[in-house]
């Protein structure tokens, strides 16, 4: 007798633990609200606005029209990985073994490569916040106890005094993200350092992610944990990506810098769930490193011009507090000044935006910090602009 289907799909208890994106469903908002004619000011997507420089996508036809189609090493082809212990070697004096290195869908899937291949159920991972959302749900899926590190007190600045605190006997892992998504803190390099040391006194390791690396606006510093000493780089997975830094976010490329028996694990992991990533996409990857890195420079002067507009235009707003961040593309400023009798978190403050003034922000919530709203300046002056006057107009209208 055939059975009846049935009224719902028995979701996995491992997915059913997982969280949907605060970012991805703010993005589906805007395109649902494009789609039905409204003006929408998106200040949600954590996308850079510019396309991708010319010089890279002409890599990429040029590598098809070679018929460089075909399926590559899982690790990715010699050229792309020589690409990238170039970059590191020119940029930062850092040397890797090409056993070392290794291509990925994207940096996301390094970093969910570099968690899954080490955390055994029940360990704890430390996770500092405001963190990217995905952070706690990839530990989450590999059976491991997120740990979150509140840095609100020092103004959202990782230091080592926090993540020794927060260690204990089940500890295995940090996940570290400099420049910060969402917070746009940048970690000092000897600051930094000094967090590495823990991980090695305490027998952990450490994933770095690298996302926004050369997003980084004076005085700060670039800083890449390639750097560091090899008794402490023995203990760290870098997780770098093309998305931000090359406007290549829908090319899907990445990768990852571990010591080789980590590569090796990863590699296990990629084998039995992408293979490889794009042929295609390689091909421009490595022609994005070895190429003028003048699209760079520029991106991240207009990025800085408009986040140097952004940060004194919110701050006039009143109720909010906002401070500078030193890289990646987003401001993350307080919006409790603001809370009434209407408002109480700030994901109604994002929900009334959207709904009233058509402006769409991610609600620090899903970052793992309440009260506050991320905004991405990864869009035009003139949207800023119109934005931040939406926000004051919503605002005064909650004064009143």
């Amino acid at each position: 007798m055939t059975k009846v289907a049935p009224e719902s799909f028995p979701v996995s208890k491992t997915v059913s633990r997982l969280q949907p994106s605060s970012t991805l469903a703010a993005m589906q908002m805007a395109v649902e609200m494009r789609a039905a004619g409204i003006d929408v000011v998106d200040f949600g997507a954590g996308e850079p606005d510019f396309d991708t420089p010319d010089h890279i996508k002409r890599a990429a036809a040029e590598a098809m029209e070679r018929g460089e189609t075909k399926y590559t090493p899982t690790a990715g082809t010699k050229k792309f990985k020589d690409a990238v212990m170039s970059y590191y070697r020119r940029e930062f004096n850092a040397s890797y073994e090409p056993s070392e290195v290794m291509a990925t869908a994207g940096g996301k899937q390094a970093i969910f490569n570099a968690v899954v291949s080490l955390v055994n159920p029940g360990d704890e991972v430390l996770i500092p916040a405001p963190y990217w959302v995905s952070f706690p749900e990839i530990v989450t899926f590999a059976g491991a106890v997120p740990i979150f590190i509140n840095t609100e007190e020092s103004g959202f600045q990782l230091t080592a005094e926090q993540v020794k605190e927060q260690i204990t006997p089940r500890t295995r892992l940090i996940i570290i993200n400099s420049p910060s998504n969402p917070s746009g803190r940048v970690i000092p390099p000897d600051e930094f350092r000094r967090i590495m040391e823990l991980v090695a006194e305490h027998d952990l390791y450490a994933i770095s992610d690298e996302c926004y690396l050369q997003l980084v606006y004076p005085p700060a510093e670039v800083f890449s944990a390639a750097t560091l000493p090899p008794e402490l780089r023995a203990r760290l997975c870098l997780a770098g990506s093309f998305s931000k830094t090359y406007a290549m976010t829908g090319w899907r490329i990445g990768y990852a810098l571990a010591p080789a028996a980590w590569t090796k694990a990863m590699l296990n992991v990629e084998q039995h769930s992408t293979s490889n990533p794009n042929s295609l996409a390689q091909a421009a990857a490595l022609f994005a490193f070895n190429e003028s890195q003048e699209c760079v420079a520029q991106m991240r002067a207009e990025y800085q011009a408009r986040r140097d507009w952004l940060v004194p235009a919110l701050s006039e707003i009143p109720g909010l507090k906002c401070f500078e961040p030193e890289g990646a593309f987003y401001v993350f400023p307080d919006v409790r000044g603001v809370f009434n009798d209407e408002i109480k978190t700030s994901g109604e403050f994002a929900d009334k935006l959207l709904r009233d003034k058509h402006t769409v922000v991610t609600d620090g919530a899903g970052f793992g910090t309440e009260g506050f709203v991320r905004i991405s300046y990864a869009t035009s002056l003139k949207c800023l602009q119109e934005g931040v006057r939406r926000i004051s107009t919503m605002v005064n209208e909650l004064n009143r």
